[in-house]
């Protein structure tokens, strides 16, 4: 006997880490819609913190409770509007720089790992010689370490 909500659950094909691409088939972590919200939550609980320590203060100063938690709120709110609109957009050019710098990232190492495949089928390969084996891996090992790649003459 199957039950109806969890058949019915299991059979959407819910996909609980479903990868973000990109238009050239790359995988990309960054999140704009993540990062806004992050952005939005840090720069509410700054404000709050600011209403909250206006609060304290003039409850120190003035006896009664509506009038510091008027000025409390009154700051948080002022905080919250000088403060939201500069880290929104702030956010919003570092996502788009961080996706430009992940996908030349992932490009790079899509890039390095086809030519790691090449270099390693050649070696496989009998009827290339050893000496072009060793050079095309000591090349490639000595580009990938940072060393450059040595000219060598003909």
């Amino acid at each position: 006997m199957a039950i109806p909500a969890v058949s019915s659950f299991s059979s959407r094909g819910v996909n609980f880490g479903s990868k973000r691409v990109d238009k050239d088939g790359y995988e990309n972590p960054v999140n704009r819609k993540t990062e806004k919200n992050l952005a939005v939550l840090s720069t509410v609980g700054v404000s709050s913190l600011v209403g909250v320590t206006a609060g304290g203060l003039t409850s120190c100063l003035v006896k009664g409770w509506k009038l510091p938690t008027g000025i409390g709120v009154a700051a948080g709110l002022i905080s919250l509007a000088l403060t939201l609109p500069s880290k929104l957009y702030n956010t919003k050019q570092l996502a788009f720089v961080k996706e430009k710098e992940m996908g030349v990232f992932s490009r790079q190492k899509e890039a390095q790992a086809n030519i790691y495949n090449d270099v390693n089928k050649e070696i496989k390969d009998q009827d290339v010689p050893l000496e072009d084996k060793i050079n095309h891996y000591t090349t490639l090992k000595m580009a990938d370490n940072g060393n450059g790649v040595m000219i060598k003459g003909a």
